[in-house]
C-alpha cells in the first residue's frame, strides 16, 4: 500500500487538519487486506459477514473503519464498485451494538442512524447490504430488553401505513430518500432528535437530483454532537461546501487501485458508429458473445428503453427493464429478477439506474450516447466491479458523433472517430467474441403465453383519455375542455340524421342542378 501523502494507514485515524488535507492511498496488488476482526469489529457481526463469505476488507473499508469507528467525522471518495456501503455500515451497526462504549445514546426504539440515499433503488440495495450484516446481532434497550437489531427503509413510491408502523413499532437504523424522510419527519412519524450516526452516500447524485436542499433541511433537525459520514465519487463545490458546513473537523480518504483512473482501466471499451435502424440487431447479437453474463443497457428516453426490453424480449432474451413510466413495485420485480439471475439482461434509463449495484455484470451496453462524461463514467461503472474485469460497449448514431467528441475529449480516451459498424461487420464479432452463427435470436425465441403476460404486467398502462365528445368544443362538467370533433370522427360517432356540428350534406336528386350552376351528369 503507498500513500500519496506520506502519511501511513495507522496515521490516518488521527483528525484531519483544517486545511482540507486529503489522504489519497494507492492500493497495490500485493497488498493483503486486513480482515474485519483485525480491525477491531464487533465479534457478532464479524460472524455475519463470514457467513455470507466476506472476510477481508476492501481498500476504502480498511481505511476508514479505524476512523469510522471511533466516531470520527469523514469524508469518503471512491468509485462505485469499491464497497462503500460497509464502509460506513458495518461502523454505524458496530457503534449502535455497543452504544454505551461508543458514547451514544442508549438505544429506545427511535433511530439512532440515518443514511440518506438517493434513490429508491439504492435505497433498497443498501437496506439489503446491511441486514446481510445485521443477521443474527442482538442489541440491548435502555430498558434492558434484548432484540435483534433492526433496520427500515424509507422511499417514496410505497404506501405511508407500511413505513409509519415499522417505525412506530421500533427502529434502530433508517435508510431512505430525501423527500419521503423530510415529509415523514414533519408528520413527526420519523423522530430525528436522538440520530447519532449520519450517512450521505453518493452525495454527488443527490447534488445533480436536486435534493440539497431537503438534505439541508434534514440535517438541520439532527443534534449537533453527531458523527457524519459523507461519501461521493467526485467532490463538487457544493458538497465541499455541505462538508465544510455539516462536518466536524472530517478526514477526507480517497481509496484507489493502483493503476485506476476515471475512465475505469478494467473495463474493456469499445465505441462503434452504428445506424438507428441496425442497432436493435446489433445489440441483440452482442448479447451472443462468449462469456456474456448479466449485461446492463442504457437508454437516455423512458420510450427508448421499454421499446428495446419488448424487441430483445421478443427475440427470446430474458430481459427486464427499469424506467420512471414503470411503477415502483415492477421496477423492484425487474431489479429482484436481475440480482437473482432471472433475468440477465436490464435495460435502464440513467435516472432509474443511479445506485443499482451488482457486482457480476460482465456487459454495459450504451445503446444511445451518453449526455457527458459523467454520465458516461456512470454508465460503464456498473461492469468491472469489485476487482473484476468487464466491457463497456457504447454506440454512437450520425447525430450523436459531436457529443461523443465532446466526450472523448474530455477523458482522453483516444476514439474520438468510432468506426462505422454493422451487425455484420467482421471486426465486430471478432472483438466482442461473436459466433458467426450468432443472427440476434435465440433458438425457441417464442414466449409462452405465461411470459407473454409477465411482461404484459410488467409494462406501464397506457394512459386513459377521459373526454367527452360535444358540438362546438363545448366545455363539459367540472369546466373539462371537450374536444372538437374532426370530420371523420364525427361521421364514425354521430348515428345518421344526428347533430354533427357541421352542416347536413343535401341527397341530389335525378336531374337536378348542383351548386355552381353547372349540368349535373345523368348517367
Amino acid at each position: 500500500m503507498t500513500d500519496l501523502n506520506s502519511a501511513d494507514l495507522s496515521s490516518t485515524g488521527d483528525p484531519a487538519p483544517a486545511d482540507d488535507s486529503i489522504h489519497t492511498t494507492v492500493v497495490d496488488e500485493a497488498h493483503e487486506a486486513p480482515t474485519f476482526a483485525e480491525l477491531g469489529v464487533d465479534d457478532a457481526l464479524v460472524a455475519a459477514l463470514t457467513a455470507d463469505g466476506k472476510t477481508r476488507t476492501f481498500a476504502i473499508q480498511e481505511l476508514t473503519l479505524p476512523l469510522a469507528l471511533g466516531g470520527s467525522d469523514l469524508i469518503g471518495q471512491a468509485r462505485t464498485g469499491m464497497g462503500k456501503t460497509y464502509g460506513f455500515g458495518i461502523p454505524l451497526m458496530h457503534r449502535l451494538i455497543n452504544a454505551e462504549k461508543s458514547g451514544l445514546r442508549g438505544l429506545d426504539n427511535t433511530p439512532r442512524a440515518l443514511i440518506i440515499v438517493p434513490t429508491r433503488e439504492l435505497c433498497v440495495q443498501v437496506t439489503e447490504d446491511l441486514d446481510v450484516a445485521a443477521k443474527g446481532v442482538d442489541v440491548t434497550l435502555t430498558d434492558g430488553t434484548e432484540r435483534p437489531l433492526k433496520i427500515t427503509s424509507i422511499y417514496g413510491g410505497r404506501p405511508y401505513e407500511q413505513q409509519i408502523s415499522e417505525l412506530q413499532s421500533g427502529v434502530d437504523i433508517v435508510v431512505g430518500t430525501p423527500g419521503r424522510l423530510l415529509d415523514l419527519a414533519q408528520q413527526g412519524h420519523l423522530v430525528l432528535g436522538k440520530v447519532g450516526v449520519l450517512v450521505l452516500d453518493e452525495a454527488d447524485e443527490m447534488l445533480d437530483l436536486g435534493f440539497l436542499p431537503d438534505i439541508e433541511r434534514i440535517m438541520g433537525a439532527l443534534p449537533t454532537d453527531r458523527q457524519t459520514m459523507l461519501f461521493s465519487a467526485t467532490m463538487p463545490g457544493p458538497i465541499v461546501t455541505l462538508a465544510r458546513t455539516f462536518l466536524n473537523r472530517p478526514t477526507h480518504i480517497r481509496a484507489e487501485q493502483a493503476n485506476d483512473s476515471a475512465v475505469h482501466e478494467r473495463t474493456t471499451q469499445y465505441v462503434y458508429r452504428a445506424h438507428a435502424l441496425d442497432k436493435a440487431e446489433l445489440v441483440a447479437r452482442i448479447l451472443q458473445a462468449d462469456g456474456r453474463g448479466a449485461t446492463m443497457i442504457f437508454t437516455r428516453t423512458k420510450r427508448t428503453a421499454q421499446k428495446v426490453a419488448d424487441d430483445l424480449a421478443e427475440r427470446g432474451f430474458k430481459v427486464g427493464a427499469v424506467h420512471g413510466d414503470l411503477g415502483q413495485v415492477a421496477r423492484e420485480k425487474s431489479l429482484g429478477k436481475f440480482r437473482d439471475g432471472t433475468v440477465d439482461v436490464l435495460v435502464a434509463t440513467d435516472v432509474a439506474a443511479r445506485g443499482i449495484d451488482i457486482d457480476d455484470v460482465t456487459h454495459v451496453v450504451n445503446y444511445q450516447c451518453p449526455e457527458d462524461d459523467k454520465t458516461y463514467v456512470h454508465r460503464i461503472g456498473r461492469t468491472g466491479r469489485a476487482g473484476r474485469t468487464g466491457i463497456a460497449i457504447t454506440l454512437v448514431d450520425w447525430d450523436e458523433l459531436h457529443r461523443w467528441e465532446l466526450i472523448d475529449k474530455a477523458l482522453g480516451l483516444g476514439m474520438a472517430a468510432p468506426v462505422e459498424t454493422y451487425s455484420t461487420s467482421d471486426h465486430l464479432l471478432e472483438e466482442l467474441s461473436i459466433p458467426k452463427s450468432a443472427d440476434g435470436r435465440v433458438e425457441g425465441a417464442r414466449q409462452t403465453s405465461e411470459q407473454r403476460r409477465e411482461a404484459r404486467a410488467d409494462r406501464p398502462a397506457p394512459r386513459k383519455r377521459n373526454r367527452r365528445r360535444t358540438r362546438g368544443g363545448e366545455s363539459g362538467p367540472k369546466g373539462e375542455r371537450r374536444e372538437t370533433p374532426t370530420a371523420d370522427s364525427a361521421s364514425d360517432s354521430a348515428p345518421t340524421g344526428e347533430a354533427t356540428g357541421r352542416p347536413r350534406r343535401r341527397r341530389r336528386r335525378s336531374g337536378a342542378k348542383p351548386a355552381g350552376g353547372s349540368s349535373a351528369s345523368t348517367d
